[in-house]
């Protein structure tokens, strides 16, 4: 596991969130949970695949990866997003968006 996502695991289980591993996977896929709903997986140490509505996709200018490797035909209409984590300002951002996400989710 790379510091970045070490450091937004521990960031975000401060929330609630919890990361789960499946049995059998050594690819770095994993699920979060809140309050044990899935909300995001990882593809990746680098890649984290975040749930979230339209409308904050949209506000939030998010865009799908275009050299996206594990969904490269998604559809623009997706609630789903790919986030990368390569520098500390990626993590910040990922954090942000993972507190909206958990936030919404316990309203």
């Amino acid at each position: 596991m790379t510091g970045l996502r070490k450091q937004l695991i521990e960031r975000i289980a401060k929330l609630g969130v919890e990361e789960r591993s499946l049995s059998g996977r050594h690819d770095g896929f994993a699920a979060l949970f809140y309050r044990g709903k899935p909300f995001a997986h990882f593809h990746s140490d680098e890649e984290l695949d975040l749930h979230l509505t339209r409308p904050v996709i949209a506000r939030e200018g998010l865009v799908h990866p275009p050299n996206s490797v594990v969904h490269p035909k998604r559809s623009k209409n997706s609630h789903w997003i790919e986030l990368r984590l390569k520098t500390v300002a990626d993590l910040d951002h990922v954090t942000r968006l993972v507190e909206l996400t958990v936030t919404n989710m316990g309203a």
